[in-house]
């Protein structure tokens, strides 16, 4: 057994422990144990008709709610709602990615390409309501593209990273499911049917999301090239804002505009996780602020830096706005929230299986006060 290999089982042991303690206790609900009901899409069973998630990078709440480069995604903040304690899980992007959709990092705190989640997630529990989905990646060739990088490594507008849906083995292993992750230019057609997809996820590209890194033009992208920032406001990080701002814009107004847009549908728009620093003893982190079962990892833990002083590994303070037509407006709320709360949310409006630590009710509210009283 490597060092890693150990760790890591340690960590599980510690993580089985803590399940099993928490089971004892009456805290945690067994996802193998609840039933899907109200998976029949026509039976008004549902609060939500639909949930549109726009995840967005690496930016952390005071750098984005109300800063001048980001007029669009701060207006709808003021207009509709903002969860001002929203976290990322941890850092960096894959494991925030992955607990957004299947209720765990699975001790991963590392954006490696090659990982794949033999690990229940959203998608699994969808299908077996009769849910319909669909993940919209923006620069992503074509419906079920496997790339782990698009155009290039050198320039990964579209990295796989950020697109959790190829990163679990129940849909990388089945072309059915994989047809479901789409470019973002599909997006437009398939709301303006009568089958449009209930759950949407929509990925920026890293141009269009605030992440940065693409260095050259890419063809039939304007918004290339676009280096990383290195402060906030920059000159380059005022560029990436303002790209994402538009791209949020033109998605919002696309959503919104659709026939799939109705008075019982929300939309999430939310940051993995906070700014990128230089801060050593983070790994590079502004903050590993966190809540609501964000993983606790050792003192040096490699993942991070043999300068981390141990404790909660958070992702830190993020933006999160919440458009809902009947939820309410001109709000926010100071409760501690993070990418745990917004899947709880939706398992729970579905009657889906709560999946991994959404099952902790002690640690993991929904966000359930920014929704209307959605009942049919």
């Amino acid at each position: 057994m490597t060092q890693r290999q150990g760790r890591r089982s340690g960590r599980a042991r510690i993580l089985l422990a803590c399940v099993a303690t928490a089971l004892a206790a009456g805290l945690l609900v067994s996802a193998g144990g609840a039933s899907a009901k109200g998976g029949d899409e026509g039976s008004g069973k549902a609060k939500l008709d639909r949930v549109f998630i726009i995840m967005l990078e690496n930016h952390s709440e005071h750098s984005v709610i109300g800063d001048p480069n980001t007029p669009f995604i701060s207006s709808l903040a003021t207009k509709y709602a903002e969860a001002t304690n929203y976290f990322g899980v941890t850092h960096p992007s894959e494991p925030n990615y992955i607990a957004a959709t299947s209720g765990s990092n699975w001790f991963t705190n590392n954006d490696n390409p090659a990982n794949v989640f033999d690990h229940t997630n959203i998608v699994d529990d969808l299908n077996a309501a009769g849910i319909s989905w669909a993940a919209y990646m923006d620069a992503l060739p074509s419906a079920g593209d496997t790339a782990q990088f698009w155009p290039s490594s050198a320039d990964p507008l579209y990295a796989n990273k950020h697109d959790p849906f190829v990163l679990y083995s129940s849909i990388l292993n089945d072309p059915s499911q994989l047809s479901n992750v789409k470019p973002y230019t599909d997006l437009a057609a398939d709301l303006s049917t009568n089958k449009a997809p209930r759950f949407v996820w929509i990925t920026p590209d890293q141009c269009n999301d605030m992440h940065g890194g693409v260095n050259h033009p890419i063809a039939d992208h304007p918004e290339t090239p676009c280096p990383f920032n290195s402060t906030n406001d920059d000159p380059n990080d005022v560029a990436l804002k303002h790209k994402a701002d538009a791209f949020v814009k033109g998605a919002v107004t696309t959503i919104m505009s659709s026939k799939a847009w109705t008075e019982h549908s929300a939309i999430f728009i939310v940051s993995d996780e906070g700014d990128f620093t230089g801060k050593a003893q983070n790994g590079g982190w502004d903050s590993p602020a966190g809540c609501c079962d964000s993983p606790v990892l050792p003192a040096g833990d490699p993942d991070i830096s043999a300068l981390w002083p141990g404790g909660v590994y958070g992702g830190g303070l993020v933006p999160a706005v919440i458009i809902d037509p009947s939820g309410p407006h001109h709000f926010t709320d100071a409760t501690d929230y993070n990418h745990y709360s917004l899947l709880r949310t939706i398992e729970d409006d579905w009657n889906l299986p709560e999946l991994g630590f959404t099952s902790d009710h002690a640690q993991v509210p929904t966000m359930n006060v920014f929704l209307g009283d959605h009942d049919h």
